[in-house]
Formats: C-alpha cells, structure tokens, sequence
C-alpha cells in the first residue's frame, strides 16, 4: 500500500488560520466565575440573585397563564403581582447594593444560550 505524500500549508495559511481561530476563541469566550476570595461574597450573591431572578420571570409568567385561564380569583391576582413586584425590587436593590447590573444577571449557559 502506497501512502500518499500530505503537502504542508503554506505558512501564510496557517498564520491565517491563527489568526481566525484566536478571533473565534476570543469570541465564543465564556465568563468564568472569579474563585478571588475578595470577591467570593459578590460572586455568589450574582448567582444567587441570577436564580431568583430566573425563577420570579417563571412565576410571572406561570401567573399570567393562569389569569388568561381564569383560575385566579382577583384578590390571588392582586396579592401574587404585590409578591412579584415585591421580589423584583429587592432583586433590584441588592443588585444595586452589591453593584451588580441586571444584565450580569444574565448569565451565559454555553450552548444552552442565555439564562434570562
């Protein structure tokens, strides 16, 4: 059996190919939590408030589908929009304290997508 010679890439084309493949690497680069001990109480509290957050949207939206169906007398639909709105601001306010931004909550679950 005769083995076919592979000729090299002209070095042009593999520094092109570097070039593009340090460009996607940086790209599809996925934050990763800061293990920083200074920084471990802020950390955590980010992905404490991201699940919260993620939840009181599941909420909210399992409400409104429940007031569509009409299986909420309106005084439940008064106090779960107090409860959720309620929820909302102290999201807000801890985030605010902590100085975290709303869209740090979102975070990026890879292939996954976005979490909020």
């Amino acid at each position: 059996m005769r083995r076919r010679r592979v000729r090299p890439l002209p070095r042009r084309a593999v520094r092109a190919l570097r070039v593009d493949l340090t460009r996607r690497a940086a790209r599809a680069a996925v934050p990763r939590w800061n293990a920083d001990p200074d920084d471990v109480q802020r950390s955590v509290l980010k992905l404490v408030l991201s699940l919260v957050e993620f939840l009181r949207q599941l909420l909210e939206r399992q409400a409104i589908r429940r007031m569509e169906a009409a299986t909420l007398t309106p005084a439940e639909i008064e106090a779960v929009g107090r409860a959720l709105l309620e929820l909302e601001r102290a999201v807000r306010r801890l985030a605010r304290q902590f100085e975290i931004s709303m869209e740090e909550l979102n975070l990026d679950l890879g292939p996954l997508g976005r979490l909020l």
